[in-house]
């Protein structure tokens, strides 16, 4: 079944959840110069035509990208048939400027958001935080929700709201009690949504899954899944997202291929896509696919999965 669609083409990530069994999405990054935008917009053109049930833009630290994100997302609702959904992070916001960010994103008929705590800007571990209007994700949560209750955004239901989970746990969180208190006081501020830090063992998901339910946790968790495409990737993978835990048989998978290229992708494509096999097996609300601004091997997964678009697995 279809989502509903607004007259301007917003769809509210409840209202998809109400009438689709499973979502599949994909993520952006900004592009930093026209020669990199016209090359994300050729892989957002092959993308399309899978038609994912949206596409998220993700926000640089500290704010750094905050023009190109906004930029990037109002070109994609302006251009394409996409319903994208913008990162926003509380570091280095003021209240002005985060109501500014609304304020934009409602006017163009943006549907939905993915509030984020954030990080500090590269190389300033320091950074000062006391003009932050916001510390915690749930806090930006609650200040969407508020401005959802004064009516400021044109479509029912304002933005619909992501959060972030962390299957392997959040690397700043040791405690995992505490790290799912919380997850809970996002969902409790209004969040709609969870969609997860990348993982590569499906045990995670599944476990992290039930522990959302033992909290009282009910929301549609969305996986997200980045296939590994090269052994420097893997390397940053580890690097950016602390605690990412690389399964023994997936390390020994990779180190099989001697270092070949094309033989480390194919092995990392295939491991993602059985990956989403088997989520889709147990009933994942939604699969959510890390790009890195490439098309080929989210285009892989698909036809491996043997899926022309989205929907096709939404009518299963």
């Amino acid at each position: 079944m279809a989502a509903v669609v607004g007259e301007d083409g917003r769809m509210h990530i409840r209202e998809i959840f109400s009438r689709q069994r499973t979502t599949f999405s994909f993520e952006f990054f900004p592009p930093k110069s026209a020669p990199a935008a016209d090359e994300l917009f050729a892989t957002i053109a092959e993308l399309e035509r899978l038609r994912p049930t949206f596409v998220s833009v993700t926000y640089g630290a500290g704010g750094s990208t905050r023009e190109l994100t906004n930029n990037l997302v109002v070109r994609i609702k302006d251009e394409t048939s996409l319903n994208p959904m913008p990162h926003l992070t509380c570091v280095g916001h003021d209240e002005g400027a985060i109501r500014a960010i609304l304020d934009r994103y409602a006017q163009r008929g943006i549907a939905n958001i993915l509030a984020l705590r954030g990080d500090p800007p590269a190389g300033q571990p320091g950074f000062d935080r006391s003009r932050d209007a916001y510390r915690r994700a749930g806090e930006l949560v609650a200040c969407i929700r508020r401005y959802n209750d004064t009516g400021a955004h044109p479509a029912p239901g304002g933005f619909g709201i992501g959060v972030a989970g962390f299957p392997e746990g959040h690397p700043e969180t040791p405690n995992r009690l505490v790290e799912m208190d919380h997850l809970k006081a996002k969902i409790d501020a209004g969040a709609d949504f969870i969609i997860t830090q990348m993982f590569f063992d499906n045990r995670d998901l599944y476990d992290f899954r039930d522990r959302c339910r033992l909290a009282g946790i009910r929301v549609p968790i969305i996986a997200g899944i980045m296939p590994v495409t090269s052994v420097p990737g893997m390397k940053r993978m580890a690097e950016l997202a602390l605690g990412t835990r690389f399964p023994a048989s997936l390390i020994r998978a990779i180190n099989r291929t001697n270092g070949d290229a094309e033989a480390v992708k194919r092995v990392g494509v295939h491991w993602a896509t059985e990956q989403c096999r088997d989520l889709l097996d147990h009933e994942v609300s939604g699969i959510h696919l890390y790009t890195l601004n490439r098309s080929n091997a989210t285009r892989d997964i698909y036809a491996t999965l043997g899926v022309r678009d989205s929907m096709d697995l939404l009518a299963e």
